[in-house]
């Protein structure tokens, strides 16, 4: 029996022996494995913008750089807090200029944002709706001196920067070939689907990712401009993690129509409730919760009008997971 004994406790000395050369290196690999991750996908960002231009005469001036979430404000003092709640990751820059014309110079910025969502949500932030739109990405406008797009997680900004502007082929050349060094994507986020409703304002549709209409309850959310029978609106979908979730910001924006001493008129009950009332900044609205999703309109002129496009939307909620 000892002899048995002193042969088990050899064995666990053994084991343990083994178990405590091993533990440096498993701890090597956990530490290690992270930042190797980060510097391939940094590599691969970097990738994006071609060190030998994009066009004839065209080439990359200087080398590019990289912007983190803790730096960005080194690049665009004053716009980088605008950035983060669209889950901001990792900028790539560069500075391209035209050997033929000196003056010529164009600004490459690239972010890699948190989601495609995220993407269209930057982007849409600075599109307008009357500036023209071009082939390039999911999504694209052109202006007289910059060009913007989105693709799958990545935004992109192309802008004049020197003393004479390119012309427009310049800014479509250099975004084309952008997108075709950036992954593929899968077009538009689904999540617009939501706003695909009759009456809506063509290139108005933006998402917000936090404090949607200024209320910190509506944490995330779509909104459009929509004319249904020639009578201006804005249609707006907030989006939560769950139908209590949205049931809970619902009833806050409740109590908030009530504690402002406005009058509303609620009907329905579980997670298909709505309301109809004036809001302090908005107007009238009505609210109606969908599952997760609260679907809605606000600065109103005749309720009637808006209500079957309400339901269009409630329908295109209740398709999505």
């Amino acid at each position: 029996m000892k002899r048995k004994l002193r042969s088990l406790e050899a064995v666990r000395k053994t084991v343990m022996k083994r178990f405590h050369a091993l533990v440096p290196v498993v701890m090597s690999i956990l530490l290690l494995a992270p930042p190797a991750v980060a510097a391939a996908e940094d590599r691969a960002l970097l990738s994006v913008l071609s060190a030998g231009g994009f066009a004839g005469g065209w080439v990359m001036d200087g080398k590019p750089a990289l912007f983190t979430q803790d730096t960005l404000f080194d690049h665009i003092n004053g716009e980088a807090e605008l950035y983060h709640p669209f889950g901001f990751d990792t900028l790539a820059t560069a500075r391209y200029v035209n050997r033929g014309s000196p003056g010529r110079e164009i600004a490459v910025d690239v972010y890699r944002m948190g989601s495609p969502l995220d993407a269209f949500g930057i982007w849409s932030n600075y599109r307008k709706a009357d500036t023209p739109g071009c082939a390039a990405g999911a999504d694209c406008v052109l202006s007289a001196s910059q060009l913007l797009f989105y693709q799958d997680r990545y935004f992109v900004k192309v802008q004049a920067t020197g003393d004479s502007v390119p012309a427009p082929d310049a800014f479509l050349a250099c975004a084309q070939a952008l997108s075709r060094n950036l992954p593929a994507g899968r077009g538009r986020p689904g999540e617009l689907d939501l706003l695909r409703v009759r009456g809506v304002v063509p290139k108005t549709e933006r998402y917000v990712a936090q404090s949607l209409l200024g209320y910190r309850f509506f944490h995330r959310g779509l909104t459009a401009g929509a004319t249904p029978g020639g009578e201006r609106t804005q249609l707006f979908v907030v989006i939560e993690e769950s139908p209590a979730g949205a049931r809970k910001a619902f009833d806050q924006y409740l109590a908030s129509l009530k504690e402002a001493g406005r009058e509303v008129r609620l009907t329905g009950t579980g997670d298909r409730v709505s309301l109809e009332g004036a809001d302090p900044l908005y107007g009238k609205v009505i609210v109606e919760q969908s599952g997760r999703y609260l679907v809605g309109a606000i600065r109103l002129q005749d309720a009637a009008v808006v209500k079957p496009i309400i339901e269009e939307m409630k329908a295109k909620t209740r398709a999505r997971p």
